[in-house]
């Protein structure tokens, strides 16, 4: 394409000429909450500045730059689309200082910068997933409600307030999406429950109280498409004869927060929340309750405590929240993802959504692909994938080329999956069986170097910490469980610790109050189950496997390796190594504090 340059202007005030271009151009930059961390606000003020200064004052004009949630693979940001008469290319790490080029080579000389363009494994990591709901996340400007009508948002729920309520249902039910909060009760069912309850009025909330460690799909879907939850919770309402909707989030979500509120406005002011949304005879509104950060609230009884101002604590069911839930009146509760993806089978049709997933396991789900893998990052997958084709496929294997030894699945409630299982799908039942569970969707790939022990501990820590301490075997069998753990990986574990072990957490997921007192010994019994010689070396032999309990290393000095340097002799605070000029070093094991420091400061790698 030909860049035609118009003739300097004669005006003595103006400092650049203006360019003509005849294409059509479009960049987009990441600002989810990862591009943001990253820098893309002043990426996207280095394009408006750059771009009026060579004399593009028409595409600034245009507000060509968009935003965009997030894309997924995070840790390629500041990803910036340039868009030129269709054609994509895709920068990543992109900084403000790097803007002029793009802007000069490529949008002004049609010639990308082939160096800062993303990679084989950008493209690998999206092309092998099956994008639903995260599709329009990259795409669309989050903070603009005509964006998401562009792209046939609110259809969904014009066309629910055409059917009856039972019809919506049926619809839903048909579909066979289960909820994606964790224990994958089926949407459709759960809202035909609350729709017959006798009492009124009904409620209907979205849980976004997003606490699992490393997870942030929630987020990333409200930070991203924030319409698409607000449709899905009006479709909702309309199936089940609510008016009133509560979204309960994190306070540590401000980014969510301030886009779920400008989106909220946005609807009102169309006339889509409110009295008599769409023109019809319908009213329905939102609010937005912020959580403190608790994890149990996560749970939904505790969650509607929350909501009604007193402390987050669950209550004993039944009777179940679509009887008697949120003040005590009829209540259907789904999360996020699960509320994200009801417009778009209300618009494409329950068969279409059925297409994907398989037999009992309809859909898509999001993960947070974690830990020792190559591809970091948010995930849609069709459920009933493989494990082995989310790590190798879309994540690009295990990190430095290591050995694969596990995958832990569901958060802190969840269970450790051993390399074993590698072929097995993934899906709510499959997942269940193998005593793991799908939970919100964290997703942890763990090497050879990962101890199973420590692991099992660090969980059991989150969930004896957020415990809420209202029921005994939730409150002291998950300290005492901690306890027995904290002796083994500190080298004090005895014969039957494991044996115990498995006793509480039996009689701890049997006799908790709710969900999360009865997951929260997944991850000790399903190590155990998978990884009973490491805990034995533990006790038995005093050994850490893996090398990583500190209690449990021993330092030794490798004679052949030992090229007499000193370095180990001088980084030791313990005084525990003995060395002279041209004598190899050796460690005393009694004065040996087990910090590591000789470790790492040996260039010869003659500490083992």
């Amino acid at each position: 394409m030909v860049v035609k340059k118009k003739a300097a202007s004669k005006s003595k005030t103006s400092k650049t000429s203006t360019v003509k271009i005849d294409k059509d151009i479009i960049i987009r930059v990441c600002v989810g909450t990862g591009g943001l961390a990253a820098g893309s606000a002043e990426v996207i003020d280095a394009f408006y500045e750059e771009l009026a200064k060579t004399g593009l004052k028409a595409l600034v004009e245009k507000k060509c730059v968009n935003k965009t949630g997030c894309r997924g693979f995070c840790a390629k940001d500041v990803l910036v689309d340039v868009i030129i008469n269709g054609d994509i290319a895709t920068y990543q790490f992109i900084r403000p200082e790097m803007v002029s080029r793009i802007v000069d080579e490529h949008i002004k000389g049609d010639v990308p910068v082939r160096e800062w363009l993303v990679g084989p494994d950008y493209h690998s990591f999206h092309e092998r997933q099956t994008k639903i709901l995260l599709k329009q996340c990259g795409q669309i400007d989050p903070e603009n409600i005509e964006a998401y009508i562009e792209i046939g948002g609110y259809e969904g729920a014009k066309k629910a307030l055409a059917w009856e309520p039972v019809d919506i249902i049926e619809e839903i039910k048909t579909s066979g999406i289960r909820g994606r909060g964790g224990a994958g009760f089926l949407t459709g069912l759960k809202w035909e429950f609350c729709r017959l309850s006798k009492d009124d009025p009904k409620y209907i909330i979205c849980n976004a109280d997003e606490g699992d460690p490393g997870a942030f799909m929630d987020r990333a879907i409200i930070e991203g498409n924030p319409h698409s939850v607000i449709e899905g919770m009006i479709i909702g309402a309309l199936a089940i004869g609510c008016e009133n909707g509560y979204v309960y989030i994190r306070a540590e979500y401000p980014l969510a927060v301030e886009r779920l509120r400008m989106a909220l406005e946005q609807a009102r002011k169309k006339k889509f929340l409110g009295k008599n949304i769409f023109g019809s005879t319908f009213n329905f509104d939102i609010e937005i309750k912020l959580g403190a950060g608790a994890f149990v609230c996560g749970e939904s009884t505790a969650l509607m405590r929350s909501i009604e101002g007193k402390r987050g604590m669950p209550r004993p069911t039944p009777p179940r929240s679509v009887n008697k839930g949120l003040w005590n009146k009829p209540t259907a509760l789904n999360n996020v993802e699960t509320f994200a993806n009801i417009p778009m089978i209300m618009t494409n049709g329950a068969a279409w959504y059925a297409s994907f997933g398989n037999e009992k396991n309809k859909g898509t789900k999001v993960f947070a692909l974690t830990g020792k893998v190559k591809n970091t990052g948010l995930i849609e997958v069709p459920l009933g994938i493989s494990l082995k084709e989310i790590i190798y496929d879309i994540g690009g294997g295990v990190e430095k080329n290591r050995k694969l030894k596990a995958v832990q699945t569901g958060g802190p409630s969840g269970g450790c999956i051993p390399a074993s299982h590698i072929d097995m799908p993934v899906d709510f039942d499959s997942l269940t069986r193998i005593g793991s569970m799908m939970g919100s969707g964290g997703m942890v790939v763990l090497d050879d170097t990962t101890c199973m022990v420590d692991v099992a501990k660090f969980f059991l820590t989150f969930t004896e910490h957020e415990s809420c301490g209202k029921c005994p075997p939730c409150r002291i069998g998950t300290k005492r469980m901690l306890e027995i753990l904290t002796r083994i990986t500190e080298g004090k574990g005895k014969e039957g610790d494991m044996e115990l072990l498995v006793e509480l957490g039996i009689d701890i997921a049997h006799s908790s109050l709710c969900g999360l007192g009865q997951a929260a010994p997944n991850p000790v019994l399903s190590t155990i189950k998978y990884f009973y010689e490491e805990y034995d070396a533990h006790i038995r032999d005093g050994i850490c496997p893996a090398n990583v309990c500190k209690a449990l290393r021993q330092y030794v000095v490798s004679t052949d390796l030992c090229k007499m340097c000193g370095k180990c002799f001088r980084v030791c605070p313990a005084g525990a190594i003995s060395w002279e000029p041209k004598k190899k070093a050796a460690i005393d094991k009694l004065k040996c504090i087990k910090c590591g420091a000789c470790f790492e400061a040996c260039p010869f790698n003659s500490i083992v």
